[in-house]
């Protein structure tokens, strides 16, 4: 029997629609994102816990709409060019972590938010919170926050949760054999996080043991895994 010795690489993510997993969990939202361009006022905000698939969907779309992308929280970010957003489709990511240094400000946001339904512009925000939980310190912006349309992904179902699990594994290059997921599901928390986190932890020790991952190894990974979660 040959062994499969594999590399430490990684694939960049890819976001193609068809790949996304639409579940009971998440349905609703992707009906309100598909509703484009007709969304109130040329907004929406995508809300809903972190892995989920806020970034998948709003990636999507971003690609379908040639949108400008704008990471709100990451400081290195470069300046907004809010001319040069009239009239067209923008992508805001991490809008609820926008910070003191991000490049985002509360002027900019708002001002986004104004060009969206003026000469075909209009915005997409991604959130882990609802827009009434947002900082603003600008007045008008917390009015223009308050109105704005929201779409709720609800925490992950089986298949939502098994979609994360090939994705971050398809990521880390690893195929996997399928009952690998039904297996892994029976053992982890209800969260796309801590699945995420259980791919990571199934790649290292992969790397570090030279073995193919399998029920096997995840048996053995997922006991320490499990045991820190109960510490």
């Amino acid at each position: 029997m040959s062994t499969q010795f594999r590399l430490p690489l990684t694939a960049p993510p890819a976001y193609a629609r068809e790949d996304f997993a639409v579940s009971p969990s998440n349905a609703a939202a992707v009906a309100r994102l598909d509703a484009w361009p007709d969304w109130a006022e040329g907004r929406l905000a995508l809300v809903g816990p972190e892995g989920v698939g806020k970034t998948h969907l709003a990636r999507a779309w971003a690609l379908a709409t040639s949108a400008v992308t704008i990471q709100a929280a990451d400081p290195d970010a470069p300046p907004v060019d809010l001319p040069a957003l009239r009239g067209r489709a923008v992508l805001i990511e991490d809008a609820d972590r926008r910070s003191a240094g991000a490049t985002l400000s509360d002027e900019a946001l708002f001002h986004i938010l104004n060009m969206a339904g003026v000469d075909g512009g209009t915005v997409l925000l991604t959130a882990r919170t609802a827009p009434l939980a947002w900082d603003a310190a600008v007045p008008d912006l917390r009015s223009r926050l308050n109105a704005l349309s929201v779409a709720t992904i609800e925490a992950p179902d089986d298949a939502v949760l098994t979609a994360v699990l090939q994705r971050a594994l398809a990521q880390r290059l690893i195929k996997p054999e399928p009952d690998l997921y039904p297996y892994l599901l029976t053992r982890l928390p209800r969260s796309a996080a801590e699945a995420i986190a259980a791919a990571d932890l199934l790649d290292e020790a992969a790397a570090e043991k030279k073995r193919e991952v399998n029920k096997a190894l995840a048996r053995e990974v997922l006991g320490d895994f499990e045991g820190e979660e109960s510490e």
